[in-house]
C-alpha cells in the first residue's frame, strides 16, 4: 500500500494497520517531504516559527529569573529547570499538534508533520544568509556586506576587511552546518524509527539548540542560568557532529587520511566539543584556515586556528562549503530511506 493510500484512509482503518508499517511508511515520507520543503521553500517570513515561540519563552523566563534572584545556586537550578522543561514541552506540543491534525484527517496530519519538521532544518536559511552577505561583496559593496553580516554573527563587523568578512561567513556556515542542519536531521531520522515520529525529537533538539544560542554563555548574566543548556547542547550534538565529520571525511573529502589528521590536530583546541570539529573538517577539505582574532563589543577574543592555509577564502569556497553540507544531508537522508524501506519489506 502506498503512502498516499495510507494517508487517505479513515482513522478507524488506520488503527487496524500494523504499527510498524505505519511508523516506517509515514516516517519516510515525512523525512523526504520536510527536506523538500526546506530546500525549495524554507521558512516564510510572515509565518509563526517554532523557534520564535521558544525564543519568546526563553526571553520571558530569563528576564523573570534574573530580576528575581541573584544567588548563583538558585540561578543554576532555574537553568536546569529551563533546560529540561523547554525541550519536553516542545516535544509534547509537537506531538499533540500532529496527533490532533491526524485525527482531523490523516493527510492533514502528514502535511503538518512535514511542515513542522522542515522548520527544524536550517539548510535554506543558512544558504540565504550566506548569499545575503556574498552578493554585495561580489559587487564590491563592502559596507553593505558588513551590515548584512551583522544580522547573523555576534562579532563586531563595522571594521572588518573583505577577507575577515569571508572568514566570518565561512565560520558561520560551517559551525551551523552541524547544529542547524545535520543534528536536527539525525534526531528526525531517529524519530522516524520510533512511535513518537520525527517531529517531537527534532523539536526537542531545536529547543536545546535555541537555549544554547540564547543563554548558553560563559559570561554574566547567563553564566549560571545557561550552564545546563550549554552542557545539554554539547551532549546532544556530540554524536551527530562526529557522524557528520566522518561523512565528510570518508565520503566527500577525497583525502580522508589527511583531513582526519588535521581534524585530530586542530579541532580539540576549541573549547567547544563540537564547533571546533565542525569548522575544522570543512577547513581541512577546502584547504583554508579559520579562527583567529575577533572583536565582540570592542573586546578582543581569540579563537583557535583550524586548518592549513593552502588558499584564501573566497565566495566560491563558501559555496563549496554549502555544497558539502547539502551532499552530507542527502547521504544521510538516502541511507535513512534505504533502511526504512528495507525494514518495511521484512
Amino acid at each position: 500500500m502506498s503512502v498516499l493510500q495510507i494517508a487517505t484512509l479513515p482513522v478507524a482503518t488506520l488503527g487496524a494497520m500494523p504499527l510498524e508499517n505505519w511508523i516506517l511508511e509515514i516516517g519516510l515520507v515525512v523525512l523526504v517531504g520536510a527536506a523538500f520543503i526546506d530546500y525549495w521553500i524554507g521558512d516564510p517570513w510572515n509565518w509563526l516559527h517554532p523557534v520564535q515561540v521558544m525564543g519568546w519563552v526563553i526571553q520571558r523566563y530569563g528576564q523573570f529569573v534574573l530580576k528575581t534572584w541573584q544567588n548563583p545556586a538558585v540561578l543554576r537550578g532555574a537553568g536546569l529547570l529551563l533546560a529540561i522543561a523547554l525541550p519536553l514541552l516542545s516535544a509534547g506540543a509537537g506531538w499533540l499538534i500532529v496527533e490532533q491534525s491526524t485525527r482531523w484527517h490523516p493527510l492533514l496530519g502528514l502535511a503538518v508533520q512535514c511542515v513542522l519538521l522542515a522548520s527544524c532544518f536550517a539548510g535554506r536559511s543558512l544558504r540565504q544568509a550566506a548569499i545575503a552577505v556574498l552578493t554585495p561583496l561580489r559587487l564590491g559593496d563592502l559596507s553593505k556586506a558588513r551590515s548584512q553580516l551583522s544580522l547573523y554573527v555576534g562579532r563586531d563587523t563595522d571594521q572588518l576587511s573583505e577577507s575577515e568578512v569571508l572568514r566570518a561567513v565561512l565560520e558561520t556556515v560551517t559551525e551551523n552546518a552541524t547544529d542547524g542542519v545535520m543534528a536536527p536531521l539525525f534526531y528526525a531520522i531517529l524519530g522516524a524509527f520510533l512511535p513518537c515520529s520525527s517531529v517531537p525529537l527534532a523539536l526537542a533538539y531545536k529547543a536545546v539548540s535555541t537555549l544554547d544560542s540564547m543563554v548558553g554563555y560563559r559570561e554574566p548574566p547567563f553564566k549560571d542560568l545557561g550552564w545546563a543548556s550549554a552542557r545539554l547542547d554539547d551532549v546532544l550534538t556530540w554524536v551527530p557532529c562526529r557522524l557528520h565529520v566522518l561523512t565528510l571525511t570518508l565520503l566527500l573529502s577525497g583525502r580522508p587520511a589527511e583531513v582526519w589528521q588535521i581534524c585530530c590536530r586542530d579541532a580539540p583546541q576549541d573549547k567547544s566539543p563540537n564547533s571546533g570539529w565542525s569548522e575544522c573538517v570543512y577547513a581541512a577539505i577546502l584547504g583554508v584556515q579559520m579562527g583567529g582574532l575577533n572583536h565582540y563589543r570592542g573586546v578582543v577574543k581569540y579563537k583557535p586556528v583550524v586548518g592549513d592555509r593552502v588558499q584564501a577564502i573566497t565566495p566560491a569556497i563558501v559555496d563549496q562549503a554549502l555544497g558539502l553540507t547539502r551532499k552530507s544531508f542527502l547521504i544521510w537522508l538516502s541511507l535513512a530511506a534505504i533502511l526504512l524501506m528495507a525494514l518495511h519489506a521484512l
